[in-house]
């Protein structure tokens, strides 16, 4: 570069009849020319890491919402490098059939294991003048496979089945296996399964279907995972999109009318095309740039989908991964039409300029087709349904009493926290999130105030829920008797030791979970209870769910192995809260994710509230019809879902179906309860606010018992409209699946019986408005069932 700055790029020899003063100067202007950019350089890279200090100093000001309080140098590392997202193999490791390398110890036959890179924790201080320091608390230690592969694209054993349904089976290969002095054979994927997984799942389907979302069409925006019906990409030429997917005129009306489905006639990836090739063969120049704008477009796709390494089963589609890449492409969109008119000029040996300005009008055809295609499922003007439901969530908390409100999903949580965060709503409820609170640094957020709401009921101190400590407390119900035998025989040492009754919850947690003797760190029980303040009951404003309160809240384990720190600082806030601050799981939370406490729900709203009442026997109420009445008439908004045309994706979708569903369920309770008039009211008001023309009336939404709510209340005219839809719905799917090919269809199986009991269920409630009609519907359930079987359809054992 040197020599090139100083021969002025003339071809004269550096040196040659150049005077040596010249070289002097030239010399130091070099010299203070380089340390001048190496300065420039070190101060713009100063500024770009610098920005990361941000991080640590909202972190340290201990913001509501603080992800993984990245306070110091250790948890910023963690932070950044995506710890809690756990790591995978990507050019050796194991397979998903792999066994776990073990090796003798004694008696024992254990795991082996790496040893990885400490992990290291903030000391806590004793007292405020003691410095700080950091201990290693454990290591990111790696469990060792006995059987690996190179390239490993199935890897997770929780996806077994997913990646064998993928592939239609894995032949695999029998390999020998070592247990301990037991030679057994285990069957692990071929190399040709592996590659074949890559190839269909993830570059096909996670990959070249976005692709081809973006550049051919799209089939609608329901999520995929290899069905026919969802997610694929077409073409919008019929003969090419049924040769893929089967006659998609068969396809049920509400997957039709999807705004979704974009058709662009595969004119982008035509024109790209052209414009890759005409950039690569446009001489040294046009391949060097070809290759610039090959790897912006390799690196931001293909290149990220090796880096992945995804399983089956996604919960959401990840085509906005990959937007790098097809912003490439675009660009050989845009280089296509110089493309054709560079083939023009050349076959034209001259500049036809009318010809020229043909082709770019014609060009433009092309964005033009696919902004009018996608602006209807881009436009999300005028809907505020996520900002409104979270609302709703809040809003179905007690009023001024600081209720703890569990969530676990990102869809009832993220709303929530804005609203609280930018709105000012329901600030004095803490939103607490079931899948954080198996973190220390959330236990310590939830330990702190926020908003208008104190902090949760948590007494313990830091050291005993810090990382690596009290990850999970087994559980031996065998140990039961021995306790109940130790305070028979010595009653005094019994309660001096594990406190006055042995399976409190209280004393569950504090003489046995937090014990610091390895020998006493257990649960000794599969059934814990909290002793119930009746008065605090009363005035807590809770439904009385039966008309005496118990003297105890049982809570049962049965079932579980051990709890983990988020069970256990769970029930810390229940046997702590003594009723005198309410405690709501959302109604969109797993029930395998609040133990076993949904025997004592009451519902009201969107959340259900815990209770020391048993709710789940005959004779106990769980729905609290008044609070759930005033919270949906006066309290809930719906997201502006009256507008006509309105946008509504899949996933708001399924928030719309969840609050018509809520406003079915509580016009039957309120008929149960002979309140029908109020009954009526919540019926007209999920007509009004969630109209059929934004959200379709089918099955998922509710609208079934909603029509069995019209017939009961004798409204039979409303109910058959209703009836008529729903099963029109699961008809036109019932139809879909029939029409499939053999093996499609036999993949179908289950959805086929779902569809089947829709109607009969349908038919059912036809029956109440109309015999006629049940007649009707019930002769054409019959000829579907007769398809179904003649197909070679099966049917759940105990159902033929």
């Amino acid at each position: 570069m040197r020599a090139i700055l100083l021969s002025g790029g003339t071809g004269t020899r550096l040196g040659e009849d150049i005077p040596k003063q010249y070289l002097k100067v030239n010399d130091r202007m070099i010299i203070e020319y380089s340390i001048e950019t190496l300065a420039r350089c070190r101060d713009i890279e100063s500024i770009g890491y610098s920005s990361y200090a941000l991080i640590v100093i909202r972190s340290a000001a201990n913001p509501p919402m603080d992800q993984n309080s990245p306070e110091d140098i250790f948890t910023l590392g963690s932070y950044l490098s995506r710890d809690q997202y756990g790591d995978r193999p990507l050019l050796y490791g194991q397979a998903y059939t792999s066994q776990v390398k073990l090796e003798q110890d004694g008696n024992m036959c254990k795991p082996v294991y790496k040893e990885g890179a400490p992990v290291y924790q903030r000391k806590e201080k004793a007292s405020k003048d003691e410095k700080d320091s950091y201990f290693v608390v454990s290591h990111k230690n790696k469990l060792q496979y006995a059987q690996n592969m190179i390239f490993p694209r199935m890897y997770d054993q929780d996806h077994a089945s997913a990646y064998e349904s993928w592939l239609g089976g894995v032949e695999g290969k029998e390999v020998p296996y070592d247990r301990c002095g037991e030679n057994i054979t285990v069957k692990v994927p071929s190399m040709w399964d592996n590659l074949r997984f890559f190839l269909s799942y993830q570059c096909n389907f996670m990959y070249w279907r976005y692709f081809m979302w973006n550049f051919a069409g799209r089939q609608n925006d329901i999520q995929g995972n290899g069905e026919k019906e969802h997610g694929n990409w077409i073409t919008g030429i019929s003969f090419i999109d049924n040769a893929m997917y089967g006659d998609q005129s068969m396809l049920p009306d509400e997957l039709k009318a999807n705004k979704g489905h974009n058709v662009f006639y595969c004119l982008p990836l035509l024109l790209g095309l052209i414009g890759l090739f005409w950039q690569a063969y446009r001489g040294q120049k046009g391949i060097r740039q070809f290759w610039v704008v090959f790897f912006l477009f390799f690196m931001t796709g293909l290149a990220i989908v090796l880096y992945l390494n995804q399983t089956p089963q996604q919960p959401r589609e990840r085509d906005y991964a990959y937007a790098g890449s097809f912003y490439a492409f675009a660009i050989w969109c845009g280089l296509g039409v110089a493309g054709i008119l560079d083939l023009i000029k050349q076959k034209f040996n001259k500049d036809n300029v009318a010809l020229a300005a043909l082709v770019s009008i014609a060009s433009l055809l092309v964005p033009i087709q696919m902004a009018s295609q996608t602006w209807d499922d881009h436009d999300r003007s005028n809907r505020y349904t996520c900002r409104d439901f979270g609302q709703n969530y809040l809003m179905s908390l007690q009023e001024k009493s600081h209720p703890i409100l569990f969530t676990n999903g990102d869809n009832d949580t993220f709303p929530l926290w804005y609203n609280q965060e930018v709105e000012g709503v329901g600030t004095d409820a803490r939103v607490c999130n079931l899948s954080y609170l198996q973190t220390d640094w959330y236990i310590d957020q939830m330990k702190r105030p926020a908003y208008k709401s104190p902090s949760v009921p948590i007494t313990w101190p830091r050291l005993d829920f810090c990382s690596g400590t009290n990850e999970y407390v087994e559980i031996n119900a065998e140990a039961k008797q021995q306790v109940l035998d130790f305070y028979k025989e010595n009653p005094e040492a019994a309660k001096a030791q594990f406190g006055d009754e042995p399976f409190e919850l209280k004393n569950i947690l504090k003489y046995w979970v937090r014990s610091k003797d390895a020998n006493m760190h257990f649960i000794p029980t599969d059934t814990v209870y909290v002793t119930i303040d009746k008065e605090a009951v009363k005035k807590s404003g809770m439904l009385m769910a039966s008309d005496s309160i118990p003297d105890r809240m049982v809570i049962s384990l049965a079932g579980k192995n051990a709890l983990y720190k988020g069970d256990l600082m769970m029930l810390e806030m229940i046997a702590q809260c003594n009723w005198t601050r309410p405690v709501y799981v959302a109604i969109t939370v797993g029930e395998n994710n609040y133990m076993n406490l949904g025997n004592n729900f009451v519902q009201e709203g969107l959340a259900n509230r815990i209770t020391p009442f048993t709710t789940n026997i005959e004779g106990a109420k769980n729905f609290d019809t008044e609070r759930t009445y005033h919270n949906i008439m006066k309290r809930f908004k719906f997201g502006n879902l009256k507008q006509k045309g309105l946008y509504i994706d899949e996933t708001t979708m399924r928030m719309c179906y969840t609050h018509r569903r809520l406003m079915a369920q509580l016009a039957l309770q309120l008929i149960a309860e002979n309140k029908n008039q109020k009954a009526l009211k919540v019926l007209e008001k999920a007509s009004v606010e969630i109209p059929s023309y934004n959200v379709p009336n089918n099955y998922m939404s509710g609208s079934l018992d909603i029509a069995k709510s019209y017939a009961f209340l004798g409204q039979k005219a409303k109910a058959k409209v209703l009836v008529e839809q729903v099963f029109k719905n699961a008809s036109q799917y019932m139809r879909w699946y029939l029409s499939q090919d053999n093996n499609d269809f036999m993949l179908s199986q289950r959805e086929c019986m779902t569809q089947l009991m829709i109607m009969q269920q349908t038919a059912e409630v036809a029956t109440m408005v109309d015999k006629v009609l049940g007649n009707k519907l019930n002769n054409q359930i019959n000829s579907f069932y007769n398809q179904y079987r003649s197909r070679g359809g099966q049917m759940p054992q105990g159902q033929e």
